[in-house]
């Protein structure tokens, strides 16, 4: 397993989590020594997760949310398409990133959850000098994406399935 998805798994399993995750527990399910699972959390807490050190392990300080990873594809011009679906849907679109063949995993915050974020977006898209991150994996991109239960992930899967952005994992 490489060190970006340890470090998205271990974000994972304790943010999951209704209590501390001991960094012993973490290192045994990662297959790793505890002083790894430290430096992961090092790094972890660097990138912006509020993760909190305990005597009994680590937890990530925030409001539970359910959270969901698409992988999709479209065009440029159906870029405010998916995101407007998003957040119609009364979903949050943390992430983007995609995974590039030399640089690994490349991720650009979003924090997306309203049409006039996704306008403004799209507008900092239209007037900048940059092109959208799929753009780097010829359309192909994930979305890390939060909602306050599991149904309003199910609809936006089931949207984005329908409008043909959805991709399934073995492409």
């Amino acid at each position: 397993m490489d060190t970006l998805k340890r470090r998205e798994d271990i974000l994972s399993i304790i943010s999951k989590s209704t209590s501390p995750v001991s960094g012993a527990a973490l290192a045994e399910k990662m297959q790793v020594s505890r002083q790894i699972i430290v430096s992961d959390i090092a790094h972890l807490k660097a990138d912006g997760n509020d993760i909190l050190s305990t005597n009994k392990g680590y937890i990530l300080n925030q409001p539970k949310r359910a959270q969901r990873v698409f992988k999709v594809f479209h065009s440029d011009e159906d870029l405010g398409d998916e995101l407007f679906a998003v957040v119609e849907a009364g979903a949050r679109i943390e992430d983007v990133y995609v995974w590039h063949k030399i640089y690994g995993k490349i991720v650009g915050r979003l924090d997306i959850s309203s049409r006039r974020e996704v306008c403004e977006y799209l507008e900092s898209l239209r007037t900048g000098r940059s092109a959208p991150l799929k753009n780097v994996t010829s359309g192909y991109h994930y979305h890390t994406v939060t909602a306050e239960n599991e149904e309003i992930l199910d609809r936006v899967e089931k949207i984005l399935s329908q409008k043909g952005f959805l991709v399934k994992e073995e492409e």
